[in-house]
């Protein structure tokens, strides 16, 4: 059994932890605060944006408007641009996204080339995954559509300059603080909507179509990689938050186990001593 020194000094050593996790839950909560905020605020206009590109791309089954809408025959390639946390300590959302990832991976029948925007995907897939064709870390905590231009540029370059036939997303969808949802979205070419008579729109472009959707279509592509990074960023937070918060819980358990067995200990050694004490009085009464 271990002495009242050791548990007195394992009881410091869990309390000191459980110090560090509180301070790391309340930066966690501030910093998902911000990144919710962020995210919600930009997500009906991503949605807006998606809807409208998913109808144009049904009137590019029959003219050519826009190459970021054409789906190619055959698929010879596939690029994944895989979002992951820079950092641990947020319970199993690493883990979580990866293994969707992998299992995209493994449900294609042609080369999947990975884009990784953050450590965690990155160092897993350099030692198990397919070939990384370009990484991205360091992305910040409230990033900006110039932050996450470079990302999209590339997706957006290598589906028009025939290095990938499809580009999809992996990240992780923020529903709430408790549940982020492990996903994986079509980018390129962009997927049709479902005809449905009713809700097609007929637009009217001016000038001409080639002039806006020049502009319009990779500008709301990069919107969709942007709000994807917006809500893998507020799912990191949301579950480090959670994860660090179980964490002070605990080990303020663990603090309550362990004085409980040391105030065992501590009376279990005062009886003994109790014992030695009334035995040697005996004895000593006996000799005398």
């Amino acid at each position: 059994m271990a002495t009242l020194r050791e548990i007195r000094r394992r009881i410091q050593s869990v309390r000191n932890i459980s110090h560090v996790t509180r301070a790391m839950e309340a930066v966690a909560a501030s910093k998902m605060r911000r990144a919710q905020a962020q995210t919600l605020a930009s997500r009906a206009y991503a949605q807006k944006a998606w809807e409208m590109l998913s109808y144009l791309a049904i009137y590019a089954r029959e003219a050519p408007l826009h190459p970021l809408l054409q789906e190619r025959e055959p698929v010879e390639r596939i690029a994944l641009v895989l979002v992951t946390p820079d950092r641990g300590l947020c319970g199993g959302l690493p883990t979580s996204i990866i293994h969707r990832a992998v299992r995209f991976i493994q449900e294609q029948r042609v080369p999947v080339e990975l884009i990784t925007v953050g450590r965690k995907g990155r160092d897993f897939m350099l030692r198990h995954g397919p070939p990384i064709h370009a990484d991205f870390t360091g992305i910040p905590d409230s990033p900006s559509l110039v932050d996450v231009t470079p990302i999209a540029r590339l997706a957006i370059d290598g589906f028009l300059e025939g290095t990938f036939d499809q580009v999809y997303l992996c990240y992780a969808d923020f529903v709430n603080v408790l549940t982020q949802r492990p996903v994986v979205r079509r980018l390129l070419p962009i997927v049709p909507a479902v005809e449905v008579p009713w809700r097609i729109v007929d637009y009217i472009f001016e000038p001409d179509p080639a002039t806006i959707l020049g502009e319009v279509v990779p500008r709301f592509t990069q919107l969709q990689v942007y709000q994807a990074i917006l809500e893998a960023l507020a799912s990191e937070h949301s579950a480090r938050m959670v994860a660090m918060r179980n964490a002070t819980d605990n080990a303020e358990a663990l603090i309550e186990d362990l004085t409980l067995t040391f105030n065992k200990a501590r009376q279990e050694a005062i009886t003994k001593e109790m014992m030695d004490i009334a035995g040697g009085a005996e004895a000593l009464a006996k000799a005398r």
